[in-house]
C-alpha cells in the first residue's frame, strides 16, 4: 500500500505533545485494522497488519502454518511442508508462512481506522493524564470556581479540569452561584470509561474540615498538632479532638488562634458551621468528658468491651449535653466512637446508675445543686449561643443512637424550671 507521511507525521505530534509512546500507538492502529479487515472483507485467515514505521505504508498478510499432509484441514489456515519449502527451503513443521493479501479498497478503511485509533488513544492519554494529577490528591482540599449548575449537580473548575459537586455532596441549604470560589474535598477517582474520569469532590465529608485547619493553623500543617478524629453534621455542627505532640503547646488554643481568628476562617468558609475544639485524650472517660462539652459531665463509666459508656450530668445540664435534637451526644459518640447513654445526676443516684467511683474530678460528693461549676447566667449564655433552645420546644427520643427512657426526655421543659431572666437570654 502507498506511503502515509500524514500518518506518520500525526502519531510523532501525538508523541511529542501528549506523551503518548509512538510504538503504543502504531500497534493498537495494526490491531484495530485486523478487525476492520475481517469486518469488510469477510476473510477467516489469520492475517497480520503491519505498518511501516518510516513511511507508513499498510500490508496485510495471510498467516497459515506449516503442516504435514495428514494434518491439512483448511488452506485458508494451513500450508503443506512441501509447499511451504517451494518458498522456502528452511522452513519446518509449525512454522507459519506470510503471504500478501492486502485488499484493492484498503487504503480508504487503513485511514478511516487509524483516525479513529488516533482520536481514541488521544481521549485515553486526557483521561489517563487527569487520573494521574488528581490520583496524588484524593482527600486533599482544592480551591476552584463553580464554571456551571446543571440541576442539582455543581461543576467546579480547577485548572484545566472540571471537578462535580453531587448533591448528596453539597452542605445542606448552601448556596452556589456562577464565578463563586470554593474550597472542595477531593475524592475517590473514579475512570468513567468513554465518559471521562469521574473526579467527585465533597463539602460534607469530616476530612474537609481537617484540610481547612491544616491549612489555617500552622502547627496543624507543620504535624506539632494533630487532629485526631472529626465528627460532622454538615452545616450544622462538628466537633474536632487535637491533640499536641509539643508539651509547651496548647492544641485547642492554636486551632482556635487568637481572639478566634483561625476558627473563624474555618467557620466563614463552611458558612458559620458551629465548630467544637476539644483535647483529645487516650483516657476514654476523659475523651468522652470532653467530647460531650460545653456541657459538665460528672461521671463516666466505661461498660466492659468498651463499646459503650454510661454518663452522669448536672440535673440542669442534660439538655445541653444531649443538644437539640440529640446532635451534642451523636456526635460526641462519633467523635468518641462509643455508644452514650447520658443521665441526671438526680435519675442517676435513683438508679444507682453508676459508682462513686466513675465520678471525675472528686465529685464523688456533688449533688444536683452543688454539682454546677457554672452559674445561671453563664449556663444560660452557653445555651443560647450553642443550641438557641425554644422553652415550649418537644424533643424528639434518640432510640436509635442513645438508649434515652420515655419517661425522662419526653418533654425536657418538665425536668427543668428554667428561671425567667434565662428564657428571656435565650430568646435574645
Amino acid at each position: 500500500m502507498p506511503a502515509n507521511s500524514e500518518l506518520i507525521d500525526t502519531i510523532g505530534l501525538i508523541e511529542k505533545e501528549k506523551g503518548i509512546d509512538k510504538e503504543t500507538l502504531f500497534e493498537a492502529i495494526e490491531s484495530s485494522l485486523i478487525s476492520a479487515c475481517k469486518k469488510n472483507f469477510g476473510t477467516s485467515q489469520n492475517i497480520r497488519v503491519s505498518i511501516d514505521r518510516d513511511n507508513g505504508s499498510v500490508n496485510v498478510f495471510a498467516q497459515k502454518e506449516v503442516v504435514e499432509e495428514e494434518n491439512f484441514e483448511d488452506e485458508n489456515l494451513h500450508i503443506l511442508l512441501a509447499d511451504a519449502r517451494e518458498i522456502n527451503l528452511e522452513y519446518a513443521i509449525g512454522d507459519i508462512v506470510e503471504f500478501v493479501v492486502t485488499p484493492r479498497d484498503f487504503g480508504r478503511i487503513s485511514a478511516q481506522t487509524a483516525k479513529q485509533v488516533v482520536v481514541q488513544k488521544f481521549r485515553e492519554a486526557e483521561r489517563n493524564k487527569v487520573i494521574k494529577e488528581f490520583k496524588d490528591r484524593e482527600y486533599r482540599l482544592l480551591s476552584g470556581v463553580v464554571e456551571r449548575i446543571e440541576g442539582r449537580n455543581v461543576f467546579i473548575s480547577v485548572g484545566q479540569n472540571e471537578l462535580m459537586l453531587m448533591p448528596g455532596e453539597q452542605i445542606p441549604n448552601e448556596q452556589y452561584y456562577m464565578n463563586q470560589r470554593i474550597k472542595v474535598l477531593v475524592l475517590d477517582i473514579k475512570d468513567g470509561g468513554g465518559r471521562g474520569p469521574l473526579i467527585p469532590v465533597s463539602r460534607t465529608h469530616p476530612d474537609l474540615v481537617a484540610r481547612l485547619f491544616e491549612q489555617e493553623v500552622p502547627e496543624v500543617a507543620d504535624g506539632t498538632v494533630l487532629i485526631k478524629a472529626v465528627a460532622r453534621e454538615a452545616g450544622h455542627r462538628t466537633k474536632i479532638a487535637v491533640a499536641s505532640l509539643n508539651s509547651n503547646v496548647d492544641p485547642v488554643g492554636s486551632c482556635v488562634g487568637a481572639g478566634g481568628q483561625r476558627v473563624n476562617v474555618v467557620v466563614n468558609e463552611l458558612n458559620g458551621e458551629k465548630i467544637d475544639i476539644i483535647s483529645y485524650s487516650d483516657d476514654p472517660k476523659d475523651f468522652i468528658a470532653a467530647a460531650l462539652s460545653p456541657a459538665i459531665v460528672l461521671a463516666v463509666r466505661v461498660e466492659e468491651g468498651g463499646k459503650s459508656a454510661k454518663i452522669v450530668v448536672p440535673d440542669n445540664q442534660l439538655s445541653l449535653a444531649i443538644g437539640r435534637e440529640g446532635q451534642n451526644a451523636r456526635l460526641a459518640a462519633k467523635l468518641t466512637g462509643f455508644r452514650i447513654d447520658i443521665k441526671s445526676y438526680s435519675k442517676a443516684i435513683e438508679e444507682n446508675f453508676i459508682s462513686n467511683e466513675d465520678m471525675l474530678d472528686n465529685k464523688e460528693d456533688a449533688t444536683p445543686d452543688d454539682a454546677v461549676i457554672i452559674d445561671e447566667t453563664q449556663y444560660a449564655e452557653a445555651a443560647a449561643e450553642y443550641y438557641e433552645y425554644d422553652d415550649d420546644e418537644e424533643y424528639d427520643e434518640y432510640e436509635d443512637e442513645y438508649e434515652y427512657e420515655d419517661e425522662e426526655y419526653d418533654e425536657y421543659e418538665d425536668e427543668y424550671e428554667y428561671e425567667d431572666e434565662y428564657v428571656e437570654d435565650e430568646q435574645n
